[in-house]
């Protein structure tokens, strides 16, 4: 077993939205859309997990299937007692919560995914390569990440980073299992992404039931960071729709 940091914002009544940081990230990563969520009513469960932020101690990345991720999701839910949620997700949070929405449709609301994966292509390899060498090179890069997870960033580096390169990675492919992904779901991707190109959204949008697709132009992977605004209108106007307004307690 392990502790996970996690916190909630936003009225009691709202319904719950649940944000899944990306793999190098923490909670905080989610600063610019929690108030937007919160304005707007919602109940906003952030957390770290497990191996980041102020979350325990991980010793390795279970990558490229996350089941410990998954498990976590679900054994957070039913402590908090939430019964039926929305995701949202971004880069490998976007892959768990695909992978929570296909193995518990009936727990998803509603599903928002952004820069996620569910392959690996040669076009990803440079970006990570470049993105390992700016953890080399800068030294504020380091201090940023030793800020994010308590001290602990190089460990929290190469736990990621060797997580991508494990011979497990090359040959999975997860778009399969998103038949099972019964929520509107809704795939967002920059055009811009460092990554992967925007045939991977097209690819993940593509093998979910109900989904929709939003191509940022021009924008990064980290999308809901660098194009807050932008995605915060895409993010709210999708929930919009989802959002029960005679039932806040399911």
């Amino acid at each position: 077993m392990h502790r996970l940091a996690y916190t909630f914002h936003g009225p009691p009544d709202g319904f719950p939205v649940v944000l899944l940081h990306h793999g190098l990230g923490s909670s905080a990563a989610w600063r610019a859309q929690v108030p937007a969520l919160v304005e707007a009513g919602f109940r906003v469960l952030t957390y770290d997990r497990w191996g980041y932020g102020a979350s325990e101690p991980r010793p390795r990345l279970h990558t490229p299937w996350f089941e410990p991720d998954v498990e976590d999701l679900a054994a957070l839910l039913d402590t908090l007692g939430l019964a039926q949620v929305a995701l949202v997700g971004h880069s490998d949070g976007g892959t768990i919560a695909l992978y929570f929405a296909a193995r518990h449709p009936q727990r998803v609301r509603a599903l928002v995914t952004v820069a996620a994966h569910v392959y690996v292509d040669p076009t990803m390899q440079p970006g990570m390569e470049a993105l390992r060498q700016v953890y080399e090179r800068s030294e504020a890069f380091r201090r940023a990440l030793d800020r994010t997870h308590a001290g602990r960033g190089d460990a929290v580096f190469e736990m990621w980073y060797q997580g991508w390169h494990r011979p497990e990675v090359w040959n999975w492919d997860a778009r399969p299992l998103l038949r099972h992904v019964e929520a509107p779901t809704l795939v967002v991707q920059g055009t811009a992404d460092e990554y992967a190109p925007p045939s991977h959204a097209e690819a993940i949008a593509a093998a979910l039931p109900n989904a929709r697709l939003a191509l940022v132009p021009e924008a990064p992977h980290m999308l809901p960071q660098e194009h807050a605004a932008a995605f915060n209108t895409l993010l709210l106007d999708f929930l919009a729709d989802y959002r029960p307004s005679d039932d806040p307690t399911i």
